[in-house]
């Protein structure tokens, strides 16, 4: 693994965490307005409101005596997602991708009881995945159909794209897919591959799992160069809109391609990380300090999107 003295990161534009937390978040995102991202069930009210779309909501458990609702819940879906709408980093979301005869199928074949499933949504009532501990309600939604265009790319889940917003301009993105190591969840920490990802185009410029470079993925051995997202445009329009939809400065949008209805908003983040710049093999500040530099009038998403396309388009340092 290599090593880099806290001068070289900073000679590079590295963002380090006291400088995001200070310089950016705190500056740039109003503590009132943080429940707008922190709250998924939030999210996606303001999302379906602002014309974005989102993974269909199946239904809200908020009670424990609700849990046993689940199975009518579910009844007649292929699969589901059940995650905690104040969660953070992956934790607490299960995915049900196979449904039959009301037995319940993870992506790897391990069959999922109806009393873990009960325990599970318990547990997220109770806090155990939810910002600080408090109490949380468990959100049931449709589950998200694949897009083939990413079949080898990810591991036993499906891919998200990770696109950091600033000032509405979108600044830096990345591919999240699962591997074996992440148990089918696109969480870099877990063990995913980040792909860092060209603004301008969608396209593949460099990828990392554990912080460490790969050519290819883990599990599927697939190429991870060359790779060219779809829907780029609605993507960097979608993340570029969520400005104006949160009133945060400093963001991280998190979004999936549904094979049958394009892009969806998954979630956005106040506090996004910053392994971002490790899978694209370069500093963020750079771009951070250029729209701080910005003067004249406010500009439009579709004019924030150009601007981002033709002035961070470039390829990676290190």
């Amino acid at each position: 693994m290599k090593y880099a003295w806290p001068w070289e990161l900073s000679r590079a534009g590295v963002l380090n965490m006291n400088k995001r937390n200070i310089s950016y978040i705190g500056r740039y995102n109003p503590r009132k307005h943080y429940k707008r991202v922190d709250d998924k069930l939030i999210t996606k009210q303001l999302a379906l409101a602002n014309g974005i779309a989102v993974p269909d909501l199946i239904g809200v458990v908020k009670e424990q005596h609700d849990i046993e609702q689940i199975p009518a819940m579910v009844l007649g879906k292929s699969g589901f997602v059940i995650k905690p709408a104040k969660g953070s980093g992956g934790k607490g979301i299960m995915v049900i991708t196979r449904v039959e005869n009301g037995r319940y199928y993870k992506a790897n074949g391990n069959e999922v009881t109806p009393n873990e499933i009960y325990r599970h949504v318990s547990n997220t009532l109770s806090g155990l995945f939810s910002l600080g501990g408090k109490p949380d309600v468990a959100l049931v939604e449709g589950l998200i159909e694949f897009d083939p265009i990413f079949n080898g790319v990810s591991y036993e889940g499906v891919p998200d794209i990770r696109l950091i917003v600033f000032k509405g301009f979108p600044v830096m993105g990345m591919l999240r897919c699962s591997t074996a190591a992440s148990d089918g969840k696109a969480n870099l920490h877990q063990g995913a591959v980040g792909i860092g990802l060209d603004i301008a185009t969608g396209r593949s410029l460099h990828a990392v799992q554990f912080d460490v470079p790969v050519d290819k993925h883990p599990d599927t051995h697939f190429p991870l160069s060359n790779i060219q997202v779809p829907h780029w445009e609605t993507l960097l329009h979608t993340a570029s809109s969520a400005y104006e939809m949160c009133e945060l400065g400093y963001l991280g949008t998190d979004m999936v391609l549904d094979k049958n209805r394009g892009p969806l908003l998954l979630e956005l983040n106040a506090r996004p990380g910053l392994t971002i710049q490790i899978a694209n093999g370069k500093g963020i500040l750079p771009r951070l300090k250029h729209v701080e530099s910005l003067k004249g009038p406010a500009m439009s998403v579709e004019q924030r999107v150009e601007y981002a396309k033709k002035h961070f388009c470039d390829m990676p340092l290190f």
